[in-house]
């Protein structure tokens, strides 16, 4: 048998070599063998995983510099990575999503999930977005923009480097046109009825939130009837204009950034709903509780923060702010009315963040009924051995 030309990266006789035979997408730094030969590997090499008696157990990607230091990419390790490697990751992904969508907006590649590690592409029609998380795939971003175009088709492909884990990969946040050109000005998408603007170069992530989709058709059937709708820490109008779509009498988004609130005021024209539509920038938590004072109440709220707990380290001031966001909600609703509460921090499991949420409920002496409890949609798969990939939880509940 040839021995491969790819260095090589050895478990720890007491790492767990069946995690990664039964699938497992991450070794750490402590599981590895971190000889002088290994730390010298230029960050995002590919090399051969073997056991800790050198049996060939995968193909990964190497980042020395990393904690998170190698990634599988293929359980045959003596794969080929390069552009037709890539062209058919892309492809298998793609007709997941040609499967589930009739129009080219959604994300196209979901990480691990995806069989493609550290990297995050939306796809909004003729443009791609590309969110490259890890060195592996900094790499390889001509093979990969080479690989995007002939499989979907698109124009124009920019590199997004907002990345929250890309400083810990030891990458640049510099943005950048790969293929084609920029778009001009914001994009409209349309989803559940409602049409956003979604902004490539300067919006959040790479433009648009895809994975609320199905959480913003919920509300959106909550709100029929002619409800009134409050939205807080609404980005581009995400709930508020779903539930102007779906028969809401009147929304209000709230945020923090004057240009999502733009581009929500531009979506509700958009979407015909201006007349129907209102919003306030300000810090969310001082708005809650001016409107509480006010007398302010509403038929549905619907809370999407950031990700308050990014991190193992930030869990639990990161659940005490969820639940400050539960209390503070909680009075806004009328009688008998919804209360949706979202968390996009994948250290905040489910089980933990339901608590913290009830918590807050209970804090603003209100009962509660838990109806719904929801996901990302289809186009973020989860890997079943990568609790991350499931990062989304919304919870809705009818308040007494």
């Amino acid at each position: 048998m040839m021995s491969s030309p790819l260095p090589v990266v050895r478990l720890k006789p007491r790492a767990d070599a069946r995690a990664v035979r039964h699938g497992a997408p991450w070794i750490h730094a402590d599981d590895l063998v971190a000889d002088r030969r290994t730390r010298a590997l230029e960050p995002g090499t590919i090399a051969v995983l073997e056991d800790g008696a050198r049996t060939p157990l995968a193909c990964v990607a190497v980042n020395p510099r990393s904690r998170l230091m190698a990634r599988v990419l293929d359980s045959d390790p003596g794969a080929g990575i390069d552009r037709h490697w890539l062209a058919r990751r892309l492809r298998r992904a793609l007709d997941l999503r040609a499967a589930l969508y009739d129009t080219p907006f959604y994300r196209l590649v979901h990480a691990e999930a995806d069989g493609l590690p550290g990297l995050v592409i939306d796809r909004f029609g003729d443009t791609a977005v590309v969110q490259p998380n890890a060195a592996w795939i900094e790499r390889l971003l001509p093979e990969l923009c080479e690989a995007l175009v002939d499989v979907t088709g698109v124009r124009a492909v920019l590199k997004n480097a907002g990345g929250r884990t890309r400083a810990a990969e030891g990458l640049d946040d510099e943005a950048s046109i790969l293929s084609g050109s920029v778009p001009e000005g914001p994009l409209p998408v349309v989803m559940n009825g409602a049409t956003y603007m979604a902004d490539l170069t300067g919006g959040q992530k790479t433009g648009l939130f895809y994975d609320q989709r199905p959480n913003h058709a919920f509300a959106a059937r909550l709100a029929r009837g002619g409800a009134r709708v409050l939205d807080v820490f609404s980005h581009v109008g995400g709930f508020s204009l779903a539930a102007l779509a779906g028969g809401a009498a009147r929304a209000t988004a709230v945020d923090g950034s004057a240009p999502a609130l733009e581009l929500a005021r531009e979506g509700a024209v958009r979407s015909g709903v201006a007349d129907r539509f209102d919003d306030r920038r300000g810090d969310a938590f001082d708005v809650m509780a001016k409107m509480a004072q006010a007398g302010a109440r509403f038929d549905l709220v619907i809370c999407d923060p950031p990700a308050f707990a990014p991190s193992k380290k930030a869990l639990e001031p990161g659940l005490r702010a969820y639940e400050r966001v539960a209390k503070l909600a909680a009075p806004l609703v009328v009688e008998g009315g919804f209360l949706g509460l979202c968390s996009c921090s994948h250290a905040a499991t489910l089980p933990k963040f339901r608590g913290a949420c009830t918590r807050g409920i209970g804090r603003a002496g209100r009962g509660a009924q838990l109806i719904h409890s929801g996901g990302a949609g289809p186009d973020h798969p989860q890997h079943p051995q990568l609790a991350e990939s499931g990062y989304l939880k919304a919870l809705f509940f009818r308040l007494s």
